[in-house]
Parts: structure tokens; C-alpha cells; sequence
């Protein structure tokens, strides 16, 4: 078989298959060889590396890559896709689903989904990481499949099972900085350029950063033509340093539509990006950079500060009066206003005429914003069970796509913290050190973090799917359920329609306007008289006066 791999650096290439090496001869920037055999590196001075654009690491990341060819039986040749608009995302991490932290044990998990009312399973990233636990971020060959998930095999068995049952898939993929450990791409060229806060970063813009482009784009399009994925989550876009004309997220936006239409079927792309510009998810014909939605940081933090009360840090801003109704109407609190936090003016308006809202994730709890707190506590931990049923009804007639972190749908009791199992003792222990450091200058003591290298931390994360039919979470569930089918069920719940979205608020009490619907969410403690009309769901037993932390879904007769 033929091997190649760009490396304009180095003087000479070798690649050694199953032990042997081969000259490879040079063509431009590009080396390429003929040999037969499976297993394969590229050798250069003296050392062997991975390949940058490996399918298979079955050894892990260090170590040699595997020849691997897309012959997967699929089943999925009836499977159509689905756009976002009206849909419900969950997310979920594949090492702590279920207890085997595998692709096939989620596999059988996804009927839950289905009943749930689910149509997008977002999965955080499954590329190689070094260590076999981890949140995927760290990833260093993007286009291999984690093999301790069960490889990619394992990857395409589980997309082949969401398309039978109807689910579409999103892929958490990281093109902003890779890991810490097995990021070789330096040796072979000109891939990276500068750092951020997560590590070293990729040339976009500099020299030689044509080829670099192309393999961030060649590995979107390998995910959702041969895995079959049906869109991206791409990470932290505001790291993303692309000075060009053309970004390379439009460059991007451009090519996944050209496949989507090959291909027959929608393909989203979704950012997470800390701008607060919607030109992301601007069409291009209007100036924008074409993406389909992006993640709503704002709105979360708005629904955290008023479900926990809290304002330290970033929270500050949110406090403000009328924040939540603001934030709700208008996509985004920071829109050319103060921001404390930064320290400057941040964001931009939304022209909520033209951008619907489905373009913008609602959730009241994430992989960041529960992982990243320091003990990783969900806010199962500080929040009532009324009031998370009046988040999940806010987000969920929301006129944004809503998104559900695993387990939420049950108040899930488990914690969802920082882990990670880097094999290098200098770099566990610096991990260690650094996060328990981060949180001691926030006000936690270093004992409060647990240490993310330890494999209990692991354990105390993975979802106990024991407790979803006990007490409070039964009843947790049975409400997410039924809201999603009332939002199925009713068009005017689903509306994206932003310039129709009103928002009432007195006090703690919120009435969402949604056509001829209204939702009453009462976080105050004193009851709120319903409107006229008649009780469609609610979470209190009183069909006339709402109490204090609850909701009620309420039609105009």
C-alpha cells in the first residue's frame, strides 16, 4: 500500500512498517512510499512518530499507527438526517455514560434517549488522547477514534445504532490547541503557532499554514462522511487565531455544505465561542461566517444566578436586575455592554428580525459549566427539585434548541468533575498541582478539589442509572419527558421566532409569552395567580395558584 504524510521540515522521511524502514521519496512538501504491512510510523531523525492523519491507534498515541479502511458494514442507508430546527440535543461523555465507558454499552443506553424525546446525541470528543480516561479535550491525532471506546469501529457501530432509532449524532471535535502530550505535528511542518490558555495552538494564517488548514478541514469532513456524524461541535472558536480574509471557519462552512449536498442529508455545524457575535451563524450570503448555532453561555449564566444565588466571578454581571428576562429576549446580556469580568465592553446585538433562535444552544447545565466548577458539583447538589423543573421549563419552551447534559434529565446525584490519566508522572502530578492551585485563589481549599488523576474521581462521575426511576429523580425525568413532548406536540413551544418571543417578569416570577401559550415559572416564595386557560403541564397540584418553585404551562381557551 501507498503512505504519505506532509513534512515540509525534515530533510529525509522514513516509514517504518512492522519494524522495517523504507526510504520515502520526496515530491514538493510531501513524502510517499509503497510497503506492505499494518502497523507504521514516520521516522525522522531517527525518530518514529504517528501519523498526523492516523485512523488507529491502538496502542495509544505514542506508539505506531494502524492501517484502517472505511469497509464498516452500514445500515443506515435509509437514514435522511435532521435539521436543527426544532430538535433537542443531549450531551454526553462517552467514558462515563454507562459504567463500561464504552461506544457498544452505549449503545445500549440510546433506547432511553428515544423515550426521552431526544433527536441529536451530542458525544464530547472521541479522538486519541494519551491515558485511557479523559474528557477528550487533550486530543492530540484528531482523526483517530479513542481506542479504549472501542475504536473506530466501535464509533461507527454507535452511529449506525442512533440513525436506527431515529438520533442524529454531533461530534465535540477540539481544532483550537491540541494536548499536552503526543502532539508531534511539529516535527513534520509548520502546524503550530503560538499558545492559549489549553495549549499550543494552529497556524492558520503563517506560512506553510495552507496544508494546515486543509488538515483541519479534511478531518471535519472524514467525521461526517465516512463516520457518518451528522454535524460538529467545534470547541472554543474565539481561540481559533485565523487572520486571513476568508476564516477558516467560513473555509469550513463552505465544504460541509458542498458534502451536505452530496451527500443527501443536513450537516450542522455548531460553535461554542466566547465572542458573542452572531456573525458566526449569520448566513454567508449575509456577511457571516455560515455556521448553524452556537452555544448561549449567557442564558446559562443568567438561570445559574437565579437558581443558586450565587455571583462570584464571572456570575457578577448576571445579577443584575431584569438580567434573565433581558437575556432570554435578547440571545445575549453582553451586547456591547460592560463586562466586569473581562474587564472591557463585550459582545454585540442580535437582530433578533432576521436570526431565529434555534441558531442558539439554551441549557441550564453543561460538561464546562459543571466540570469546571471545583468539586464538579451538578446543581442537583445546591438547587431544589422545584427549581430545576423551573429551569428545564424555561429552557425548554425557550425559542432557542435546548440541550441536556447527561443525566439532568433525572437530577442525577453524581458529580460530573475533572479527570484525566496521563501515564508521564511529571505531567499527572502539574495537572494535579495546577488545577488545585487555580481553585485555592477562588477561595477552595486544595483538599475540596478532587485530584483528577485519580481513578476514583472517574468512578464518582459515571452516571448510576440506578436512581432514574427512584423518588424525586423519577419524578425529575417524567417532567422532562413531558415537556419535550408538549414542546413536540405544540408549534408555538418550538417557535424560533425571537421577535415574538416576549418575556414578563415581577419580581422572581417569569411569564413567557409563546404565541397563545404562556409559561409561568415562579422562583419567588410567595404564590402567583395563574392566567385564564387551560393547564397543559404543570409542577404544582394547585390548578389555580402557582407556589413558590414551580411552573405552569398555561393555553389561552
Amino acid at each position: 500500500m501507498s503512505f504519505s504524510v506532509w513534512a515540509p521540515t525534515p530533510e529525509s522521511v522514513h516509514v517504518r512498517v512492522d519494524g522495517f524502514d523504507h526510504e520515502m521519496k520526496r515530491d514538493g512538501d510531501w513524502w510517499h512510499s509503497d510497503a506492505d504491512g499494518t502497523d507504521y510510523a514516520f521516522v525522522i531523525e531517527g525518530e518514529a512518530y504517528p501519523d498526523p492523519r492516523s485512523l488507529w491507534q491502538p496502542d495509544g498515541v505514542h506508539e505506531a499507527s494502524r492501517v484502517y479502511a472505511h469497509d464498516f458494514e452500514w445500515t443506515d442507508g435509509a437514514w435522511t438526517g435532521r435539521a436543527l430546527p426544532g430538535g433537542v440535543i443531549y450531551e454526553l461523555h462517552i467514558g462515563t455514560f454507562t459504567p463500561e465507558g464504552t461506544f457498544d454499552a452505549a449503545i445500549g443506553r440510546l433506547d432511553h434517549l428515544v423515550d426521552l424525546g431526544i433527536s441529536f446525541v451530542e458525544v464530547m470528543p472521541v479522538n486519541s488522547f494519551d491515558g485511557v480516561e479523559g474528557w477528550g479535550y487533550d486530543g492530540v491525532l484528531w482523526g483517530a477514534v479513542h481506542d479504549p471506546y472501542g475504536g473506530p469501529d466501535g464509533f461507527k457501530r454507535f452511529v449506525d445504532a442512533c440513525h436506527a432509532r431515529g438520533l442524529a449524532v454531533l461530534l465535540d471535535v477540539v481544532y483550537n490547541h491540541l494536548g499536552p502530550s503526543g502532539a508531534y505535528l511539529d516535527k513534520f511542518g509548520p502546524y503550530f503557532a503560538g499558545r492559549n490558555d489549553w495549549g499550543p495552538g494552529l497556524n492558520l494564517d503563517g506560512p506553510g499554514s495552507d496544508e494546515v488548514r486543509r488538515y483541519v478541514i479534511d478531518n471535519a469532513l472524514q467525521w461526517l462522511r465516512d463516520f457518518h456524524v451528522d454535524g460538529l461541535r467545534l470547541d472554543a472558536v474565539h481561540a481559533l487565531a485565523d487572520s486571513r480574509a476568508t476564516h477558516v471557519l467560513e473555509e469550513l462552512s463552505v465544504e460541509v455544505d458542498a458534502l451536505s449536498a452530496a451527500v443527501g442529508r443536513p450537516l450542522t455545524l455548531i460553535a461554542e465561542s466566547d465572542l458573542n457575535d452572531a456573525r458566526l451563524v449569520t448566513a454567508r450570503e449575509g456577511g457571516g461566517l455560515g455556521l448553524q448555532a452556537q452555544w448561549s453561555d449567557d442564558l446559562h449564566h443568567c438561570l445559574h444566578v437565579a437558581l443558586t444565588g450565587e455571583t462570584f466571578g464571572y456570575y457578577e454581571d448576571f445579577a443584575a436586575p431584569g438580567a434573565l428576562k433581558n437575556t432570554l429576549e435578547k440571545v445575549f446580556f453582553h451586547a456591547g455592554t460592560w463586562s466586569s469580568f473581562r474587564g472591557k465592553h463585550h459582545g454585540k446585538p442580535v437582530d433578533t428580525a432576521l436570526i431565529p433562535g434555534y441558531r442558539f444552544l439554551a441549557y441550564t447545565q453543561n460538561h464546562d459549566q459543571i466540570g469546571n466548577r471545583a468539586t464538579g458539583d451538578r446543581l442537583t447538589a445546591s438547587v431544589s427539585t422545584g427549581k430545576l423543573l423551573c429551569a428545564a421549563a424555561i429552557v425548554l419552551t425557550s425559542p432557542y434548541t435546548p440541550m441536556i447534559f447527561m443525566g439532568e434529565e433525572w437530577a442525577a446525584s453524581t458529580p460530573w468533575q475533572f479527570f484525566a490519566s496521563f501515564p508521564d508522572p511529571q505531567l499527572a502530578e502539574a495537572v494535579r498541582t495546577g488545577r488545585r492551585r487555580e481553585f485555592s485563589r477562588h477561595g477552595w481549599g486544595e483538599s475540596d478539589v478532587p485530584d483528577p488523576m485519580s481513578p476514583q474521581t472517574v468512578e464518582n462521575s459515571r452516571l448510576r442509572w440506578d436512581e432514574a426511576r427512584e423518588g424525586d429523580h423519577a419524578v425529575v425525568l417524567d417532567t422532562y419527558r413531558a415537556l419535550i413532548a408538549l414542546r413536540r406536540s405544540r408549534p408555538e413551544l418550538a417557535d424560533p421566532r425571537l421577535d415574538r418571543f416576549v418575556v414578563e417578569q415581577d419580581g422572581e416570577c417569569l411569564v413567557l409569552h409563546r404565541g397563545t401559550i404562556r409559561v409561568v415559572v415562579n422562583l419567588g416564595t410567595t404564590p402567583v395567580p395563574l392566567p385564564q386557560g387551560d393547564v397543559l403541564l404543570t409542577s404544582s397540584a394547585n390548578p389555580s395558584l402557582l407556589p413558590p418553585e414551580s411552573f405552569a404551562v398555561v393555553a389561552s381557551t
